[in-house]
């Protein structure tokens, strides 16, 4: 993995998937993945959007932190593995108190039965 994939130095793009906010899919996330490259937050491949996975394929950043409360983990697409990585610029995840699915009021009640 290259040295350029991370960039330590860049804060998240938010509190919740930039794609999903944005109204690029139905609106709401299972868990949440940080472009260690750039910050773009997007939504993990369990997601009915897997934006994270986009993000990475069109980007060309191939690397994401968990962006997952109590969640340090790097993973990289290319190697479809674990990967290691710096600690990188705060907030290190979304909001506590952020539900998980959410956001707040977009998760369907039959959300469970929606994820890939």
């Amino acid at each position: 993995m290259s040295t350029a994939a991370i960039d330590p130095t860049v804060p998240p793009s938010g509190t919740g998937c930039a794609d999903c906010l944005a109204g690029d899919g139905p609106g709401w996330w299972f868990h949440l993945r940080r472009c260690a490259a750039c910050g773009h937050v997007g939504c993990c491949d369990s997601s009915p959007s897997g934006h994270a996975r986009a993000h990475a394929a069109a980007s060309g950043h191939p690397v994401v932190q968990s962006f997952e409360p109590g969640e340090d983990w790097f993973w990289s697409f290319p190697d479809e593995a674990y990967a290691y990585g710096p600690r990188l610029a705060p907030p290190e995840a979304h909001p506590p108190d952020q539900p998980v699915p959410g956001p707040a009021g977009a998760v369907p009640p039959d959300w469970q039965a929606r994820l890939r």
